[in-house]
């Protein structure tokens, strides 16, 4: 039986995992070294295969007999599919969070998109995906869902190593705001329909890549 402190320590491994995993820390087909990561983390191997393996469990990562955890490579199919459903989530978080944010979460989303802004002109990814999450984040808290945030948070799993890779075509690297700048706008004219709209915009123009770097 574990103790409450090995069931913590377990719990607080998944989530960092799990959070590095919905930012795009690795690649898709990357393989995942429990020594590295342990090291990484400052915790035992134990924690992290458990970590992994409930990951895996979820369909986050994939388990190769003789090769260990990877990060699945997604096929076209499961990308529209995923894709789909994010439209509809993250358009409903967007609409109702957009009636119910607050004027300092507002000014907090105008601070965020500048902070993106910025990433793109310095080609920094990690910032850009960083600034990005919380953009996201901020404006779903605010619908006050913690049902519909958690749906959102597990779909995105399954798209945080594919996202990473936004950065490689220059063309559409430097359009990845333009989404966001139309948000603000919506926003700031009380337009939770035009909010809803932006997050649709923004989910397809990312996609429309991504889904060709997609497995047939």
């Amino acid at each position: 039986m574990k103790t409450e402190s090995a069931s913590t320590l377990q719990d607080d491994t998944y989530d960092k995992l799990r959070h590095m995993l919905m930012l795009g820390r690795w690649l898709p087909g990357e393989r995942l070294k429990i020594n590295h990561l342990a090291s990484e983390l400052g915790v035992s191997q134990m924690p992290v295969r458990a970590a992994l393996q409930r990951l895996a469990a979820e369909k986050a990562l994939v388990n190769i007999p003789n090769c260990g955890v990877t990060v699945p490579q997604l096929t076209v199919a499961q990308f529209d599919d995923i894709l789909q459903n994010r439209i509809l989530l993250e358009g409903e978080a967007a609409f109702l969070g957009a009636q119910r944010l607050d004027a300092a979460g507002r000014e907090q989303l105008v601070s965020l998109c500048r902070q993106m802004d910025v990433a793109i002109a310095a080609d920094d990814v990690k910032g850009y995906l960083d600034a990005n999450e919380l953009f996201h984040l901020q404006l779903y808290l605010a619908a006050n869902s913690p049902l519909l945030l958690s749906l959102i948070e597990t779909v995105w799993l399954h798209v945080g190593p594919i996202s990473n890779q936004l950065h490689q075509d220059l063309e559409v690297w430097k359009t990845m705001n333009d989404a966001h700048s139309v948000l603000i706008s919506a926003l700031q004219n009380n337009d939770a329909d035009g909010v809803r709209d932006a997050i649709a915009q923004d989910l397809r123009t990312a996609g429309s890549y991504l889904r060709r770097l997609c497995l047939p």
